[in-house]
């Protein structure tokens, strides 16, 4: 198949994230009200936190950017064959990779966070997300990958955009200060400054940070906090990268 460019890859990219929201809203819906008719409610949105098919969508459109750039359909892995060998660990699932001829072109996580308990789980995505990178690179380095070039390594997170999101946090300093950027600043701003950081500091290779309501999500509205965080530049960066594969 004849490579796209990356303007028609990206046509109508707003529109086809949206459906992605849409689907993860429906998605987590529909999965706590079967929780709640099988009489197991007293779980609280347990089943709707562990139920993967919420990131479908975007699964999807990030698929749909790989194949129009020239990559064979059957180099991308999704739900099935998405470990990777670590470096601290025996093996990691991804949510995407793309392995072409024995060689890893481009690892994807996709991730979010659904009020109330957004301090304990701001704490565990990005322990996650900083120690998942770090078991990469290092078994990079140590030819896990046998002669892979080096990857694409992609983060993507959506928030839900509520007061509770938007509030200012209060930071304990109790023997050192923090560094000022975080004083006062909010779980959504949290997560701007941290997949930011998560780039500048070479963990990945992009990141993107989008919000959304679930009033508004389930209709497909979502905001983008930062626009060096936008899908759209998430993608220009994956697509350019698998370009020089095909």
């Amino acid at each position: 198949m004849k490579p796209m460019n990356i303007d028609d890859i990206l046509k109508d990219l707003t529109e086809r994230a949206g459906s992605a929201v849409a689907h993860y809203w429906k998605t987590r819906a529909g999965q706590r009200d079967k929780q709640r008719l099988g009489g197991t409610a007293d779980q609280g949105l347990r089943s709707a936190v562990t139920g993967g098919a919420q990131m479908n969508g975007f699964i999807d459109l990030f698929t749909e950017f790989i194949v129009a750039v020239g990559i064979p359909e059957q180099c991308v892995f999704r739900k099935r064959a998405v470990e990777l060998p670590g470096f601290f660990r025996p093996t990691k699932e991804w949510d995407l990779l793309v392995v072409r001829e024995n060689k890893l072109l481009a690892v994807i996580e996709a991730k979010s966070q659904v009020g109330p308990s957004f301090g304990n789980n701001f704490n565990n995505r990005t322990e996650e997300a900083m120690g998942s990178a770090l078991d990469l690179w290092t078994a990079y380095r140590e030819r896990a990958y046998l002669d892979s070039p080096q990857p694409f390594l992609g983060y993507f997170f959506m928030l839900e955009d509520c007061d509770a999101s938007n509030r200012a946090v209060k930071v304990q300093e109790p023997h050192f200060k923090v560094f000022p950027e975080f004083v006062g600043a909010s779980y959504k701003l949290r997560y701007e400054l941290f997949c930011r950081k998560l780039v500048l500091e070479r963990h990945y290779t992009a990141t993107a940070f989008i919000a959304s309501t679930q009033d508004d999500g389930i209709l497909g509205h979502f905001s983008t906090p930062a626009d060096d965080l936008s899908l759209v530049r998430f993608a220009r960066v994956l697509i350019s990268h698998l370009a020089a594969f095909v």
